[in-house]
């Protein structure tokens, strides 16, 4: 049994579909954000970085998007959502790192920047420059990295999930996938997903 933490309104999302869509045994426990729960004594207790999401397996507690969605990829194989040879899955790897440290801050600049600056006008100007920088991440995904019609071509796999973030993150700062059709076809394809719907439906509750 896995023991997920999770919060509306953040990344946790995409790991929340891969462990609908290969079926996985898990309890969901919310964590919310908006209301400082990741900084709790008990949520500390759990996850020492006060971060969301994370996951708790029967071997200990696995953090960072790119670490849980490969993890719950490889421990349900029949699912075959994590990639069958070696270079597909270093493309996966590749892509979700991508996203949590390049397009994930870039959006997180908007959002969250007291972790990078103290003054009001610094939080402005993050807050700015973010729809281009988030642009210009979906630029390089459009024309350098995403296939069709998933990530990495024909088949499904956990990146999938994590790359579906992105509409999210453009909408939040004003921008959108208009222009991207490879990334809109990519959104519309997970949209089609019962899994997808089926999590979306519990982060809107």
């Amino acid at each position: 049994m896995l023991t997920y933490y999770y919060s509306r309104g953040s990344s946790s999302l995409a790991a929340h579909i891969l462990l609908i869509e290969v079926g996985a045994r898990f309890d969901a426990v919310e964590v919310p954000i908006s209301a400082g729960a990741h900084r709790a004594p008990d949520y500390l207790r759990i996850n020492p970085k006060g971060r969301i999401p994370a996951l708790q397996t029967p071997d200990g507690l696995i953090t960072e998007n790119a670490a849980i969605l490969e993890y719950i990829a490889a421990t349900h194989a029949d699912v075959a959502t994590l990639p069958s040879d070696e270079f597909a899955q270093a493309q996966a790897r590749a892509l979700c790192a991508y996203l949590g440290t390049t397009v994930h801050v870039a959006y997180a600049h908007a959002r969250r920047g007291d972790r990078w600056a103290n003054q009001d006008a610094s939080f402005a100007d993050m807050k700015a420059r973010a729809p281009q920088n988030l642009l210009s991440c979906a630029d390089f995904l459009e024309n350098h990295f995403v296939s069709r019609p998933w990530a990495l071509g024909a088949n499904f796999s956990f990146c999938d999930p994590y790359l579906f973030l992105l509409d999210h993150w453009l909408t939040r700062v004003g921008a959108s996938l208009d222009g991207f059709p490879k990334l809109s076809a990519h959104k519309a394809a997970m949209m089609a997903r019962p899994a997808t719907r089926q999590a979306l439906a519990i982060y809107a509750e």
